[in-house]
């Protein structure tokens, strides 16, 4: 394999700049907007928009009544947000507050027999609702308790990291790591509702937010190729949290998400393609005991690998695979890729969900706005990969973090 150098970061014209301008004005105008799901438990609305958080209480009302509010959360997402939920909700004493570890490490079955106990210490009932306020760890294991406390209490979603907001907070997905991987213990239990409010990603710490924008390149990827390119020319606002670019990549994203997994909730087929790099991703982080990565990075590494593996097999073309690294690369420093051997690294691999009958499967990309599945794949192809990918990297110019 021969390594195709990234190719210039594309430069932006004064068209361009007079189409960004234009882009401001439009979304400004949008304000909130609702995007609807489908999943077999019903109909299920994402509220977006800048300031969503305010109608919050008018919203859940829509849900029906409810005989107590159990917030689940992490103590530093609390200390972050935690009045301007209070607020958004107009709670006083009606609710209950449980605080969990919302490190990846910690999203294990002992922190869901944490949050069970003490949700049934403060009287929870069938009739009570959850509201999980945090990231993707919170969303997740929150879900899974959710789904299985009392057989099932209604759940609303209120991500504050940009990961969860176009990702992992909708599609009903829950579940927690073993030892032996990731997610393997979990359920599908959608919420009620989702929340998303861009204004709740200001406290968010620079690494949390720039990992995020990995699930937002891989929308454009698999999906979008118009996304994707807006993507490319206006990364430098988007690191920025311009909010005008806010308002167009959140939405696009969950538009995307909302529909697929409408259509395949159960990852039967279609909703495969949300996992393009995640199987590489989920052994980087299982490999390193999920000490290393945080999701986005391991999915950045990952969307990196599966570029490549589809150049190596003939499916994607060189210049497609460069637009994809260079992307990548401008998210910032990645944790460096671990010092194991290949077989390793695919050993870990062998427990990813999307296994079938012993062999990987692999969601790979035949142009940007494209993505589908693959089995079958070479392993000599993807051993080659392994090895090649972190020098790859390395060679063109990967920042130290």
């Amino acid at each position: 394999m021969k390594a195709q150098q990234p190719r210039a970061q594309p430069h932006v014209t004064g068209k361009q700049c007079a189409t960004f301008k234009s882009l401001q004005r439009t979304v400004w105008r949008m304000g909130k907007k609702r995007i609807l799901v489908n999943s077999s438990a019903g109909r299920y609305d994402i509220v977006c928009g800048a300031g969503a958080l305010r109608h919050a209480a008018r919203e859940i009302r829509r849900l029906g009544k409810f005989s107590r509010i159990h917030l689940i959360s992490s103590p530093k997402v609390w200390r972050a947000v935690g009045k301007a939920v209070l607020s958004g909700l107009g709670l006083e004493n009606a609710h209950a507050k449980h605080l969990m570890n919302d490190a990846e490490s910690a999203k294990n079955l002992r922190n869901v027999e944490g949050l069970s106990r003490s949700l049934v210490r403060a009287g929870i009932d069938r009739h009570s609702l959850i509201i999980a306020v945090g990231g993707g760890v919170v969303g997740d294991v929150a879900g899974f308790v959710a789904s299985a406390c009392l057989r099932g209490v209604a759940l609303v979603q209120v991500p504050t990291t940009l990961i969860a907001q176009v990702d992992s907070a909708v599609g009903g997905k829950t579940g927690v790591n073993l030892p032996e991987g990731k997610n393997l213990v979990g359920t599908f239990y959608p919420a009620r509702l989702v929340l998303v409010d861009s204004a709740m990603l200001k406290p968010l710490p620079e690494r949390q937010y720039r990992g995020g924008l990995a699930e937002v390149i891989k929308y454009g990827i698999i999906a979008d190729a118009k996304l994707f390119a807006f993507l490319e020319k206006n990364f430098d606002a988007i690191l920025g949290r311009d909010p005008a670019a806010l308002a167009y990549i959140i939405p696009r994203s969950l538009e995307i998400k909302a529909h697929v997994v409408s259509r395949d909730e159960r990852e039967s087929g279609l909703r495969e393609i949300l996992n393009f790099g995640h199987t590489f991703g989920h052994a980087l982080e299982t490999i390193t005991n999920y000490r290393t990565y945080q999701h986005g990075e391991a999915v950045a590494w990952g969307m990196i690998a599966a570029a490549l593996l589809g150049h190596e097999i003939g499916l994607t073309a060189a210049d497609e695979v460069s637009r994809i690294i260079s992307l990548v690369r401008r998210m910032g420093p990645l944790p460096a890729w671990p010092r194991v051997p290949p077989k390793e690294l695919i050993s870990a691999m062998y427990s990813d969900k999307k296994t079938r009958a012993g062999k990987l499967r692999f969601v790979l990309a035949p142009r940007i706005g494209k993505a589908e599945s693959r089995d079958g794949v070479p392993l000599e192809a993807l051993e080659r990969v392994l090895h090649f990918a972190p020098h790859f990297v390395t060679a063109s110019g990967k920042r130290r973090g």
